[in-house]
């Protein structure tokens, strides 16, 4: 049997109707087939490889570490220099309310800690999130998930959850005194890049300050400088109580985080002891890596080019077939007519060498989100390749 084969045979399955392209090398921008196949990669693993694939500052650290340790306890138990290093150097980062890691396995399990803290520490225990909101798809996550079609094969699922839209003010006072946390995407990802409008996120901060709710702020996607700053948020002038972190977070490799004050955090310590626990959360391997990769991000200041190249791409996808181009630095969504039209374009993009992918909430939408050290060359050739495809529809 082919590897292809035994994929659709042995492996457990997210559709009926996967990619199924047999990727065997990674490096930078571009992919390889097992035929020798070349693709540019629009997409990143979906904001993971922020730096790139396998980028060689990576690499060499997973071998340092391998050599030392792999994993050798539960979380939380015995001090090991990867998590300690990289929760420090990214508390430099961050402002200094948000001061304490704590390590998951993946962004989702880091929305499961969230919501957990945000119920401990305020002993209230109605949780608010978005319409078309994305957080995982754990039974936790997924039950704050902002849309019915994901939820409702799996009810029932947590209570006392609330929806509101996004970027409307009148719905801000559904936030109450009995409000333990509101969980936003500082900008929404899967919606296909909706970002807050003048003064709505100030305003949601305020709201959850005035009733002693905590702001969790979910930046799995758009952290890391994918926007042209290390975090989103600080575009829009707000500090979260809680802030989410994955995908970038480890360089390529399997890491999440939720990061909060330490007074807040601390809660998990008493009563019960071992309030929030995982087995491979903060791997040693997967914190060396992700070191290694934001040092990158730091270094090769990868953040300063980041508009420019925004501004390249939507000078470049000039169409009349492409309805709107919505983005947010290297967070793009490419609009078409349907989802016919943009799964079309898709299928014709892998043919041409160009790998790119739709979103959740919004699947007439075209996803680019590329490595964000990819060139101006790079980006000119696969917009080409867009156009040409597009003009191959007339």
């Amino acid at each position: 049997m082919t590897n292809r084969q035994l994929f659709l045979q042995h492996v457990g399955q997210t559709s009926e109707a996967p990619l199924c392209l047999n990727i065997v090398r990674a490096y930078g921008s571009r992919m390889w087939d097992a035929e020798g196949k070349e693709y540019l990669d629009l997409i990143a693993g979906i904001c993971v490889c922020n730096i790139g694939h396998r980028h060689n500052n990576v690499v060499e650290a997973i071998k340092k570490q391998v050599d030392e340790y792999l994993h050798i306890m539960v979380y939380g138990e015995l001090v090991e220099n990867p998590q300690v290093q990289y929760a420090k150097l990214l508390t430099d980062y961050l402002p200094a309310s948000l001061n304490a890691v704590f390590y998951t396995a993946s962004g989702s399990e880091a929305t499961e800690g969230a919501m957990k803290l945000a119920k401990r520490f305020t002993g209230r225990s109605q949780i608010i999130s978005f319409k078309n909101s994305y957080h995982g798809s754990t039974q936790g996550a997924l039950s704050i998930m902002g849309s019915e079609y994901w939820q409702q094969a799996y009810r029932p699922l947590l209570p006392d959850v609330l929806q509101m839209r996004y970027n409307n003010f009148e719905d801000l006072h559904n936030i109450t005194d009995r409000t333990a946390c509101v969980v936003a995407e500082t900008v929404q990802a899967e919606a296909g890049v909706l970002v807050p409008k003048d003064g709505w996120l100030l305003a949601l901060r305020n709201r959850c300050t005035q009733m002693g709710t905590l702001l969790v702020l979910d930046e799995i996607q758009c952290g890391f400088g994918r926007n042209g700053s290390f975090w989103a948020f600080e575009q829009f002038g707000v500090v979260p109580d809680i802030l989410l972190l994955g995908k970038a977070l480890g360089g390529g490799m399997p890491l999440g985080a939720f990061v909060s004050a330490k007074n807040i955090m601390d809660h998990f310590t008493f009563n019960p002891v071992l309030g929030h626990i995982n087995t491979f959360g903060g791997h040693p391997v997967s914190c060396a890596a992700g070191m290694a990769a934001f040092n990158v991000l730091l270094n090769e200041k990868m953040m300063d080019g980041i508009k420019n190249k925004e501004q390249l791409f939507r000078s470049l996808l000039q169409h009349t077939l492409i309805q709107n181009v919505s983005s947010f630095g290297l967070m793009i969504a490419v609009e078409f007519d349907s989802f016919k039209t943009n799964k079309k374009v898709i299928d014709a993009l892998i043919v041409q060498g160009v790998f790119t992918d739709w979103f959740l909430f919004a699947a007439h939408a075209l996803r680019i989100s590329p490595p964000l050290n990819m060139s101006d060359d790079d980006i000119k050739i696969a917009c080409g390749k867009i156009i040409d495809v597009l003009d191959s529809f007339h």
